[in-house]
């Protein structure tokens, strides 16, 4: 039986759109539109269409590029004082952590735009027949699962901050509450914008009504945002950044974002170990894995990566010499994204996409009669390492976002991404080491635990053996265990095509969902 392709989400409705739109003969490209816009409605803290996001698209015929539709800092910068601004709390349960939301926080979003231009360069469907799936969740309502009942409850105090938010979120429940597990969502505004913008392309977003409401929103609320932000607005496609890991060639999104350098870097780390006498889990195999991370970490400050370096001097971090320096320190001694999800699909001819999208946590604002809420990235802590209201204007914001093709010499094909801000490069990190390292096939590779280490203190997934980790935690007093797989390590969804058969993986960390086509 032959297949149309594969899809891994990180919703049932994102993965079923792509599927939708496979099935009706649209390529690997159109259906991972789809199922954006479908993220949009069905996972709306984690994708909106005012946010950003990436794009890494291997044609069967071409040559891979990235397509980066990612935010942009505004071209003007009002004075702190007169910003719509301001802190909240999410609350985790096990741990609390604050946000800057408001208008103020918006960044100049590109996700409708880098659809089109994706659409645009190799697409083969009506952009009518891409968003009818979302089209038709957002009109007719969507039951809320646990995995975004969970997101909700997260950053209740953004999703109910203004009355506008609560009336689509909260689903007529009391102020400060949000829609629960099994309660519908009715979108019927973004269901409009959807179809008004398949009809009237990307125009309507940057330079027509849509654009005058949110010029005219931020400017007289107190955003940083004005209608020359949006009609300046462009898509840049790059060349993917390539490295050569054991013979298997990988291929991620380049600088000046940083989550694929930072992942590459640590390959380099990685390829002078010798795995055929690791065991996974050992405590060997994990003390090896929180050395590369610390190193990699350092390395990301050393080379002033976030910080102002330009792309050239980012991708000076992959020199032998630079990379020498640390993995002399990882032989020798011993070392001390937030709101995303990712999309992959293959199909029948070739063609391989991978996106990854963000809105921040949202701002809390809605623009007004188009059901949409804009990013926060301009509140991230995590892309704005140098302090809040210090970003330079209107350039690319930096990203941990990391949509990753792997290709073996025999054909076989790996396209994969992970959600979860700084732990987007680990997740990835370590599903590709445990898919070549390891030999482990896909689903085991995604599945396995997983640690994360940073600012010193060690995160460890529950699934590892008791007694390697009790030798392991004497060396790291400052850790956290979990007990079971969390959110919090990402949510790597993956496809595969080894010639013959297509397999798919999406991560149950994050709801994740894989169809065979």
């Amino acid at each position: 039986m032959s297949h149309h392709g594969a899809v891994a989400a990180g919703h049932p409705l994102t993965a079923q759109a792509a599927e939708l739109i496979l099935r009706a003969g649209g390529n690997a490209f159109d259906a991972i539109l789809a199922a954006h816009f479908a993220a949009c409605v069905v996972e709306p803290v984690l994708a909106s269409p005012g946010g950003g996001g990436f794009m890494l698209a291997q044609p069967a015929n071409g040559s891979a590029q990235v397509f980066d539709f990612f935010v942009q800092t505004p071209r003007n910068k009002r004075p702190a004082d007169e910003l719509d601004f301001y802190p909240i709390v999410a609350d985790f349960g096990t741990a609390q952590q604050e946000f800057h939301i408001g208008l103020g926080a918006c960044a100049t979003p590109g996700s409708v735009r880098g659809m089109f231009a994706i659409h645009h360069s190799l697409g083969s469907l009506p952009m009518r027949e891409i968003v009818a799936p979302a089209v038709q969740c957002a009109r007719e309502g969507v039951k809320l699962n646990a995995l975004q009942a969970y997101i909700f409850s997260i950053v209740a105090p953004i999703y109910s901050a203004t009355p506008e938010a609560h009336e689509i979120y909260g689903n007529k429940k009391p102020a400060n509450t949000l829609a629960g597990v099994g309660d519908v969502l009715l979108q019927p505004e973004l269901a409009d914008l959807l179809e008004c913008l398949a009809i009237e392309g990307d125009a309507l977003f940057y330079r027509g009504e849509v654009a005058q409401s949110i010029a005219q929103q931020s400017q007289m609320g107190g955003g940083h945002l004005d209608l020359s932000d949006l009609e300046n607005y462009a898509v840049i496609r790059r060349k993917p950044l390539s490295a050569n890991y054991r013979g298997v060639q990988f291929l991620t999104n380049p600088p000046p974002s940083s989550g694929g350098l930072l992942i590459a870097f640590a390959l380099k780390l990685l390829e002078a170990t010798d795995f055929s006498t690791l065991e996974f889990g050992s405590k060997t195999h994990l003390q090896l894995l929180t050395k590369i991370m610390a190193q990699t970490n350092k390395a990301r400050l050393d080379a002033h990566v976030e910080s102002g370096a330009s792309p050239a001097e980012m991708a000076g971090m992959l020199d032998p010499a630079f990379v020498d320096l640390y993995r002399r320190e990882i032989h020798g001694r011993a070392a001390a994204q937030r709101g995303t999800t990712h999309i992959s699909v293959m199909d029948d001819q070739g063609n391989v996409a991978a996106m990854t999208v963000s809105n921040g946590e949202g701002c809390g604002r809605m623009v007004l009669g188009t059901g949409m809420m804009l990013n926060n990235m301009l509140g991230e802590e995590d892309i704005n390492p140098g302090g809040f209201h210090r970003w330079q204007p209107n350039q690319r914001m930096t990203s941990m976002m990391a949509p990753s093709l792997l290709q073996w010499p025999d054909g076989r094909q790996v396209v994969m991404g992970s959600g979860g801000s700084n732990r987007i490069r680990t997740a990835i990190l370590q599903t590709l080491s445990n898919l070549v390292d390891f030999e482990l096939d896909l689903e085991q590779a995604v599945i396995h635990p997983r640690i994360h280490f940073e600012k010193n203190r060690l995160s460890i997934e529950g699934g590892f053996d008791q007694d390697e980790l009790k030798q392991l935690l004497e060396n790291f007093p400052d850790h956290h265990l979990w007990e079971s797989c969390n959110l919090f390590f990402g949510g790597v969804h993956a496809v595969e095509h080894n010639g013959k058969i297509f397999r798919g993986v999406g991560d149950q960390r994050r709801g994740g969902v894989s169809l065979i086509v």
